[in-house]
């Protein structure tokens, strides 16, 4: 959660965000203001590590939260006219929160599926156990209602991946990757499994690229467990998924890209270094990947809603393959 000052993030520059990172700012932001009475922009914007541009973005989003209240209707009252955020009618903010019967049932639900999860769950069972006391008789309902994650092989392989975690063993997997349009063969020493923006991924140590990997289990075709203890090196690190789950390397290669409002998207979807606006409502985005197939295909899709400005041999290989797709019009 936000915390002190990291400094001020360049004037026409915008950091992407996930929209996990932006629902913690967002739940600190109030309280950070309520708690200050007023304080400035430029302040706040400091505090959390954003432009002044974003954080008038965030106000406006707070601006439609309803909170809970005896009223059909309570919105949060802000402004933040010349320069200086002040908020009010946030008081039932602070109060503690009032859950009913089937609020409270969905959240142990959702509570019971992520105890599952490989893992210490130890913070989520005492969770579990303090809301059913003191939920009481209406927690009851929720123990006869179970989740599973479907996959297109049944949660089959999401079965075999505890199992294999479970008894360290090694497993071997025929993994399909989109961005090459390609399906590899490995053998992966499982860490961990992880349900992230409702996905369920396992992450590993790949023997084929001798790092650790993830693998997304709806993109596993075929997954055997092995006979063999998993070996996972003392070097291998659990990827911080905080962030969002795919960060460039310096190594890829640096693709920027000019963006009509038509193709924004692109901005907010892919993992970008920087985005600045450069003017008629066109952006500038930076970023990184291993593989530019992927970004031939995307800018030949969008045709003139967007431009590869560099690397230059990247630009005009799609130039190349736009004109061999018009010659077989003719």
């Amino acid at each position: 959660m936000p915390g002190g000052p990291r400094g001020v993030v360049p004037p026409g520059k915008q950091r992407m965000v996930t929209s996990a990172e932006r629902l913690r700012r967002l739940l600190a932001l109030v309280p950070y203001v309520v708690s200050r009475k007023a304080v400035g922009l430029a302040e706040t914007a400091t505090a959390f590590g954003m432009t002044e541009r974003e954080l008038v973005d965030d106000l406006n989003l707070v601006w439609c939260v309803e909170l809970k209240a005896p009223e059909p209707y309570c919105p949060i009252d802000l402004s933040y006219e010349g320069g200086e955020i002040v908020v009010s009618q946030a008081e039932s903010i602070g109060r503690p929160l009032r859950l009913a019967a089937d609020e409270a049932s969905a959240l142990l639900v959702a509570l019971r599926m992520l105890a599952e999860m490989p893992g210490d769950s130890s913070a989520v069972a005492r969770l579990i156990a303090k809301i059913e006391e003191a939920a009481g008789a209406a927690a009851a309902a929720s123990a006869q209602v179970a989740i599973q994650i479907e996959s297109p092989n049944g949660g089959e392989v999401a079965a075999q991946v505890r199992d294999a975690l479970a008894d360290g063993r090694r497993v071997h997997l025929r993994h399909y990757v989109p961005g090459r349009d390609e399906t590899t063969e490995r053998d992966v020493d499982p860490m961990r499994l992880l349900v992230v923006e409702g996905r369920s991924y396992l992450e590993g140590w790949c023997r084929l690229r001798e790092g650790v990997r993830l693998f997304r289990l709806d993109r596993v075709l075929e997954l055997t467990v092995l006979d063999v203890p998993a070996q996972v090196p003392a070097e291998a690190a659990e990827r911080d998924v905080e962030q969002g789950l795919f960060r460039p390397s310096d190594s890829d290669e640096r693709v920027e890209l000019e963006l009509s409002a038509p193709a924004h998207w692109v901005a907010e979807y892919y993992p970008c270094e920087s985005v600045t606006e450069v003017g008629e409502g066109r952006l500038r985005a930076v970023l990184r990947t291993p593989d530019t197939r992927w970004v031939r295909r995307l800018a030949l899709r969008l045709g003139e809603d967007a431009r590869v400005v560099s690397p230059a041999a990247l630009a005009e290989a799609i130039q190349a393959d736009a004109a061999a797709a018009l010659a077989l019009y003719d």
